[in-house]
């Protein structure tokens, strides 16, 4: 299975030859127009820097080789008020569970994180203002307990929303045995994944 970062919170799920867009965005500072192909677009809530399904081209349908779940969430403190809802979605297979977090704005409740279950990997924002912050997120992943974590929708100039926070903050609560850069914006996922992995933006 594999893992591809396209810039903020946007990734490409890859098993089996089948394709999984995650949030496609637009109009986000610094990133270019988003091209990306797949056979399925899942999307955590309708704001255009989750949503620009028009931006993905689709793949021949066939059989999602992926178990797919869905535990709703809201965009902020309110329950929704401010911002609307959240859907988290949870994607597995090979006993491999990646759970993406899309734009979550609040902590998680007891039923929601029983609802999410294990994971091997969650897809968590960092940047604040629109999500948690860091953290939030700290608390969300201590909650949740993935083996995996890959930092999302945070500032990292020239890309990203220019209000929100950056990456050092979330990191600095890690220790930094357990921080790895990677060299590009692709992860091989695997159940021996361990602690915080930071994919590379290509442009």
């Amino acid at each position: 299975m594999k893992l591809t970062w396209l810039g903020h919170s946007c990734f490409v799920l890859e098993h089996d030859d089948y394709r999984i867009v995650m949030d496609p965005y637009k109009g986000v500072p610094g990133y270019p127009t988003l091209k990306v192909q797949a056979n399925e677009v899942y999307c955590s809530h309708t704001h255009a820097d989750h949503h620009a399904i028009e931006l993905v081209t689709r793949l021949p349908p066939r059989k999602n080789p992926f178990k797919v779940r869905e535990v709703r969430t809201f965009h902020d403190e309110q329950e929704g008020a401010e911002r609307g809802g959240n859907i988290i979605h949870i994607f597995s297979a090979n006993d491999i569970t990646v759970a993406h977090m899309g734009d979550l704005g609040h902590h998680l409740t007891l039923e929601q994180i029983e609802a999410i279950g294990p994971l091997t990997v969650m897809l968590v924002p960092v940047g604040g203002v629109y999500t948690i912050d860091a953290i939030g997120a700290k608390s969300a992943c201590m909650a949740l307990r993935p083996r995996c974590v890959v930092p999302m929708h945070y500032r990292h100039a020239p890309y990203g929303l220019p209000n929100i926070g950056d990456l050092d903050a979330f990191l600095k609560l890690w220790p930094k045995t357990s921080v790895h850069r990677l060299d590009g914006p692709v992860l091989d996922l695997t159940t021996d994944l361990s602690g915080v992995y930071v994919p590379r933006f290509d442009g």
